[in-house]
């Protein structure tokens, strides 16, 4: 019985995400507008790729690490096709956001923390109407995405580059460790990417 207990702790030990709260701060007018036109912009998604060559290989190294999360091949890439367009639209490495959702929902789409953030990248509902856009689903992956990524982005700029504190920021817990730590070891040690090392194998 205590070893059946101990498994069981154990399973739930590993299903809690180290999902936040991002707070809510009053934003000058410029700034709503600025992060609205981002949310807004309905351009079609097209490849964020340098090459369809780039593309094969990132996709076919990420692929595999999501198997286990996400075994439909298709919606996994179409995910991870998504994670680095909203990523690279934003200015972010996108090896950066998929450790930020590892750590955030564990890469499950319908995610709701205690304090109400929702679905991958989990954001805060506040955010839908700081933005002005109510009608938005975050459960819906792009748009989860879109939001997940430009909030990062704002908070980068907000803080100067400084991904420490920008993450804190994005978790609710500016100032502490703990956050900060967990994306960066599941991005480095989770989905670390060599990209001229891929460039020198295309080459060959």
């Amino acid at each position: 019985m205590r070893r059946l207990i101990g498994i069981f702790c154990l399973f739930c030990a590993s299903t809690v995400t180290q999902a936040g709260a991002q707070k809510y701060e009053p934003l000058a007018a410029s700034v709503r507008a600025a992060l609205h036109e981002a949310v807004s912009d309905s351009r079609p998604q097209v490849s964020s790729f340098k090459s369809p060559l780039a593309a094969a290989d990132w996709l076919g190294e990420m692929s595999p690490r999501l198997e286990k999360r996400i075994p439909n091949r298709d919606y996994r890439i179409d995910l991870l096709r998504s994670i680095h367009y909203e990523a690279t639209r934003a200015g972010l490495d996108p090896q950066l956001v998929l450790g930020l959702i590892q750590v955030e929902s564990g890469f499950r789409k319908y995610a709701v923390s205690s304090a109400g953030a929702r679905g991958y990248m989990q954001v805060m509902p506040f955010w839908i109407k700081v933005i002005g856009r109510p009608e938005d689903n975050l459960f819906d992956l792009r748009t989860n995405l879109r939001y997940g990524c430009t909030i990062l982005r704002h908070y980068l700029d907000i803080e100067k580059g400084d991904l420490f504190r920008a993450l804190g920021r994005y978790n609710g817990s500016l100032g502490k460790a703990e956050y900060p730590n967990l994306v960066r070891g599941a991005w480095q040690k989770h989905w670390h990417y060599d990209a001229t090392r891929a460039l020198a194998r295309s080459a060959d």
